[in-house]
């Protein structure tokens, strides 16, 4: 099995931003991930939604003053988001804000892959927790055993 047939899990996110310019901060974040070798980035999209709820998509190449560090990654277009992602990505924002439509590789995860595909494994299933989600049950796990431990303590 060669290199270049193993991949890490490839996902995507839509990070929204109030307003209509962006600090960087985030980007450059993203730009550290790139740099470690943690994630690859196939495509990355700025995209807005007016304050009349009309999407658009800002031009990376053009406009790096708007949109901080992100200008960094305009070569991120490997054509794997269509119409209908951007479609879907706009429906979910709001208006009068910027978001970042970033589909990323973990490339963390490469050498694991290969080395469960080496041993006849194969992924039959996957999914994403929100991390919102984990925070509050791992919140509300930990109220359960401290109202347990006043009860029987």
């Amino acid at each position: 099995m060669r290199a270049a047939d193993v991949h890490g899990p490839i996902d995507f996110a839509l990070v929204e931003f109030t307003g209509d310019r962006l600090t960087g901060r985030a980007a450059d974040e993203l730009l550290r991930l790139v740099d470690q070798g943690v994630v690859h980035i196939y495509d990355l999209l700025v995209m807005g939604k007016d304050r009349n709820g009309v999407p658009y998509v800002v031009d990376l190449g053009e406009s790096s003053d708007r949109v901080g560090g992100f200008a960094e990654l305009h070569w991120a277009q490997s054509g794997l988001l269509a119409d209908e992602d951007l479609e879907q990505a706009a429906g979910a924002m709001r208006p009068g804000t910027l978001a970042a439509l970033i589909v990323y590789e973990n490339t963390w995860a490469v050498p694991f892959v290969a080395a469960a595909r080496q041993a006849g494994g194969e992924l039959i299933a996957g999914a994403r927790i929100p991390a919102q989600d984990v925070m509050e049950a791992l919140e509300e796990l930990e109220t359960k055993r401290l109202v347990e431990a006043t009860t029987w303590g």
